[in-house]
């Protein structure tokens, strides 16, 4: 008696894992109808928001449009080209020209005696119209006090000047001879002087100041060799420069060289 029920202790031993497994196995179909669950339930969650969404698009789009105010008639204009800008654009230079050359034509007029006896020049350059002028007409030697006998054909200059808009830079120059005064130290001093003299008679006349400019070049751009004393009375000059070019404006560049 006791041999058997040994026996039948170690049998139900043997099939004890089964309980295990079947939890096991229970427990995993749980999960994954938990997890099914959860999917379907997002889905359902989705559609029903999609369906809100688009019933509301639907109703913004029916208000919206019941409250369209009435339609505005607007004349036809006419459809600008591509190429109208460009020609604009030639238009407004070529008038710039002819203004440039009427400007010229009334410096010749006004200036014509002084032409005439050589001591003024006046070209045309690509840039506008330069009035090159002689010196020992402006000033006295070493000084840059105008002759008051020139001073009225300046002003009919400047009268000239005033109903324009070109900038205007007026240049001193000097032959290669040092100066050296208690006024002038150097070629540097009395050539600019000479400049600003000019334009104050400018601004005086009425030209506008911020078109106004006074530069001195001493003796750096000859146009004559200083050999001969022919030559030093041709660079001793005041330039006055009529430019037909706005001045553009300026970008910032950075440190790396980038604007």
């Amino acid at each position: 008696m006791a041999r058997r029920k040994i026996h039948d202790d170690e049998h139900e031993n043997h099939e004890r894992w089964l309980v295990s497994y079947a939890d096991f196995i229970t427990l995993l179909f749980a999960f994954f109808v938990v997890m099914y669950a959860l999917s379907s339930v997002n889905e359902g969650k989705y559609r029903v928001l999609s369906d809100s969404l688009m019933s509301a698009f639907r109703s913004t789009q029916t208000g919206s449009a019941a409250v369209v105010p009435p339609l505005v008639t607007v004349p036809n204009q006419p459809l600008q080209k591509p190429g109208g800008s460009a020609k604009s654009e030639g238009a407004a230079k070529q008038k710039q020209r002819d203004t440039m050359r009427n400007v010229a034509k009334d410096i010749l007029a006004v200036m014509a005696p002084l032409i005439e006896q050589g001591k003024v020049r006046v070209l045309e350059t690509s840039r506008g119209v330069t009035i090159e002028i002689n010196d020992s007409i402006l000033f006295a030697p070493g000084q840059a006090q105008l002759h008051p006998a020139v001073v009225k054909a300046m002003r009919a200059v400047a009268d000239v000047l005033v109903p324009t808009d070109f900038p205007i830079t007026i240049e001193g120059h000097t032959d290669n001879i040092p100066i050296s005064t208690p006024q002038f130290p150097s070629n540097w001093e009395l050539s600019a002087v000479r400049a600003t003299t000019v334009l104050r008679l400018f601004s005086d006349a009425g030209v506008d100041q911020t078109r106004l400019t006074a530069i001195g070049y001493a003796d750096t751009r000859p146009v004559e060799p200083n050999f001969l004393a022919d030559g030093r009375a041709r660079n001793r000059r005041v330039s006055i420069l009529i430019d037909s070019a706005s001045p553009e404006k300026g970008q910032d560049v950075g440190v790396d060289g980038r604007k």
